[in-house]
């Protein structure tokens, strides 16, 4: 019985694969909004009521591509933390690393990115889910920050009061490691991130931006100054981490 039940899972595996890899190319194709499970069936060559086995709905399927497209990203990201702490990268080569590593990513894989970082599919409502895997590449960058700030601490203007609270707020509920000055602009940097690889995925660049890797490399290491990485600039301060 164990037997006939592995090769049941390893088929099911199988099918599950092809089903998503064949959604892919609808996605590259049509776009997330035309995703059919009917359609993919029937690229496939499997009866309709045959592909519910699998994902009963269209946004059963959309959340298992996204899920794998944000773990594909956050696994990319991880893996070039990871590299750079074993080769004894400073902490700015560290934050270039991985933002660079996010960003060669998204070039191969444009419509994966599209999925989780372009417009949202009409009608579908993200689940608890895709949570975790969104993090991926947030908690990446935080690491990065943290280590900075507990061994040799950050470089941060004072914050403005206006901003304390909310800052307090995202410190505690997303980078306990760090203090409120270092928090806020690391979120800022976050959403910057993407602003710029998105710019360039979605064409915003064309005829503003030639020299894109070079670009790319300057504009995250200004992203460095700003979370505190690169010293102090005018009226900046030290700060050390918490705890």
């Amino acid at each position: 019985m164990s037997t006939v039940r592995g090769a049941r899972e390893r088929a099911r595996i199988e099918v599950t694969a092809a089903i998503k890899d064949e959604a892919k190319k609808q996605l590259a194709a049509e776009g997330a909004a035309k995703l059919s499970l009917r359609a993919v069936a029937r690229e496939l060559g499997m009866a309709s009521s045959a592909i519910y086995r699998y994902f009963p709905s269209r946004d059963e399927l959309l959340t298992a591509l996204i899920v794998d497209a944000y773990d594909s990203v956050g696994e990319i990201a991880e893996a070039a933390h990871r590299t750079a702490c074993a080769d004894a990268a400073t902490h700015l080569a560290r934050w270039v690393a991985v933002t660079c590593a996010v960003r060669d990513w998204a070039l191969a894989h444009p419509h994966e990115y599209a999925l989780i970082y372009g417009s949202p599919v009409p009608g579908y409502t993200a689940p608890q889910a895709t949570i975790g895997p969104a993090s991926r590449v947030g908690f990446v960058l935080i690491a990065v920050v943290t280590d900075a700030c507990r061994t040799d601490g950050l470089a941060l203007p004072p914050l403005a009061d206006d901003l304390r609270a909310e800052a307090e707020r995202m410190s505690a509920d997303l980078a306990p490691g760090l203090p409120p000055e270092a928090a806020a602009p690391l979120i800022a940097a976050w959403s910057q991130l993407f602003g710029l690889i998105s710019f360039e995925i979605f064409g915003q660049f064309h005829r503003v931006v030639e020299a894109r890797e070079v670009f790319f490399r300057e504009a995250v290491t200004e992203l460095a100054r700003t979370v505190g990485l690169l010293g102090a600039r005018n009226g900046a301060r030290a700060t050390a981490g918490k705890g």
